[in-house]
């Protein structure tokens, strides 16, 4: 039976190279894994006044969160930190308090920028947030990947072949990490 991922991109641009980077990830995958890609693009900014009457895009992101058995997060890094967007996101759907649909799934964290540290600093403020919300989250192997000409094919394949055996690597030991922790009856 396959393990239900939720993909969650931290970044909304267009050509996005964290969604580029999350399609190719998805294609690497074994196949017990399925994915689903939240969106995130149309929340409102996330105000507790509004936990007893969420807009549908919340009640609709936290069922996609829901869903799911475990999450991927793909993100970018802005200004050694998570985007806006992805933080938002993450408080309107682990609110109101105990009510939230991260609590208990396995995450893995993985990012690309075109500098050489890639997403190191925000993927460590990530881990932080995702320890206060309960998410065992896969420690090693970590995921900076720098873009580098010719890392993305057009076809949503990785063109380098280091890269592309190492993010293969990656997505095996993401998968074993969520299956010693879900449970797939």
């Amino acid at each position: 039976m396959a393990i239900r991922i939720a993909v969650v991109v931290g970044s909304l641009r267009r050509e996005s190279f964290n969604r580029q980077l999350a399609q190719a990830l998805v294609k690497l995958a074994p196949q017990e894994l399925e994915f689903r890609f939240a969106r995130i693009d149309d929340l409102p900014l996330y105000n507790q006044d509004d936990d007893a009457n969420p807009a549908e895009a919340v009640k609709r992101l936290k069922q996609e969160i829901s869903d799911a058995q475990a999450v991927l997060f793909v993100t970018p890094e802005y200004n050694r930190s998570v985007p806006g967007v992805l933080k938002n996101a993450i408080d309107h759907a682990s609110r109101p308090y105990g009510k939230s649909a991260w609590a208990g799934k396995p995450a893995g964290i993985i990012g690309i920028t075109i500098g050489a540290i890639g997403t190191a600093v925000a993927q460590q403020h990530l881990r932080t947030i995702l320890a206060y919300l309960d998410m065992p989250t896969m420690g090693q192997p970590e995921g900076y990947v720098q873009n580098k000409p010719g890392l993305f094919t057009g076809n949503d394949d990785i063109g380098i072949e280091d890269t592309r055996k190492f993010l293969q690597k990656w997505m095996q030991a993401y998968a074993d990490f969520v299956r010693g922790r879900v449970k797939t009856s």
